[in-house]
């Protein structure tokens, strides 16, 4: 059963975006050296890597859903796989009931904010031209009014206009993730995947950056599927929560429901260590172990080796994800 989110509001919307049951495994090919040592009779192959396992999920339009989990349990993947910048193995995502997919020419209702804008931006081009780019790209404007388009999107992510003939070197990290911001929105975009989009700031950029997102959903009308390893920061912008743990999604609900109340013993885990006023002298308990390789990932549940709930069952029987109370979705046998 696939569980659908949509928004928190009186009359549930059709959704955006569909997320059905999409796989992607990446295969590891021997290299040269590899091959050369096959030659001579080592036993080499080829690895194949479980970046995602049938993951299912909706979002309704101007909803807000948190996507958290470990590093590399698969939410840049997805994200990626989202926008149409990777294809799915199996399964496949729908915006509007239309099939994404990686097709040249059409505007780009889905966009990406990337973890490093830095990274993203191209250092030899100047900050205008690289906004205007793929507006120009896709005729949403003329070439000729390519300043004054650059000049209105630094003004809607709070940058001064006068910055538009700078190199991206000569921005600091927080206004380099509003120009980052700046060029998903040059395309007039619907649905924007932020990918760890506040990661490598510091706490008080943070606070500006998130506090720019709720602005900008609200004066453009915008869907956002924000991508994060920290609760603490998704509670404060998120309708909903989805929680990954390698690749399956393993609970999805409100977030003042899934914050109050967690079903999986990984959600309950990633929340007891988020730093809390009205805790004092606690021990650091983290999770148990380390996260398995996608490699070759547990089976049964995936999270059942760290698990301090673990049963015999969850060694070898996969938990569905099913809903435990309206709204709220967990893959865990002790919800049974």
């Amino acid at each position: 059963m696939t569980p659908q989110i949509t928004a928190a509001k009186p009359a549930v919307s059709a959704p955006l975006l569909e997320v059905r049951a999409v796989s992607k495994r990446f295969v590891i090919r021997p290299d040269l050296i590899e091959r050369l040592a096959a030659r001579l009779g080592a036993s080499v192959r080829s690895h194949t890597v479980h970046a995602l396992d049938s993951v299912s999920f909706s979002v309704a339009p101007g909803e807000v859903v948190g996507l958290v989990g470990e590093s590399g349990c698969g939410k840049s993947t997805l994200g990626r796989i989202i926008c149409g910048l990777n294809a799915p193995t199996e399964g496949g995502v729908l915006l509007r009931g239309v099939p994404v997919r990686t097709t040249p020419g059409q505007r780009p209702a889905l966009q990406m904010v990337f973890q490093d804008p830095f990274a993203s931006l191209n250092p030899r081009k100047r900050i205008g031209d690289a906004l205007v780019e793929a507006p120009i790209a896709h005729g949403l404007i003329a070439a000729r009014d390519g300043d004054d388009h650059a000049v209105h999107l630094l003004e809607q992510v709070g940058l001064d206009p006068s910055c538009v003939r700078r190199y991206p070197h000569q921005f600091s990290g927080g206004q380099r993730a509003r120009i980052g911001i700046a060029r998903a929105l040059a395309v007039q975009p619907d649905f924007l995947v932020c990918d760890e989009a506040v990661a490598a700031l510091d706490v008080s950029v943070q606070a500006q950056i998130l506090n720019l997102f709720m602005e900008l959903r609200q004066r453009l009308a915008l869907t956002y599927l924000f991508i994060s390893h920290d609760l603490g920061v998704v509670r404060h912008l998120s309708d909903r929560i989805v929680v990954m743990y390698l690749g399956r999604v393993v609970e999805v609900g409100a977030t003042a429901e899934l914050m109050e109340q967690p079903r999986h013993p990984y959600t309950r885990a990633l929340l007891a260590e988020i730093p809390r006023l009205d805790r004092r002298r606690r021990d650091y308990m983290p999770i148990k172990g380390e996260i398995p390789s996608p490699l070759k990932p547990p089976s049964g549940c995936h999270f059942h080796p760290r698990c301090p709930n673990a049963t015999p069952l969850c060694a070898v029987q996969a938990p569905e994800l099913r809903e435990t109370s309206p709204g709220q979705w967990s893959a865990c046998h002790l919800n049974d």
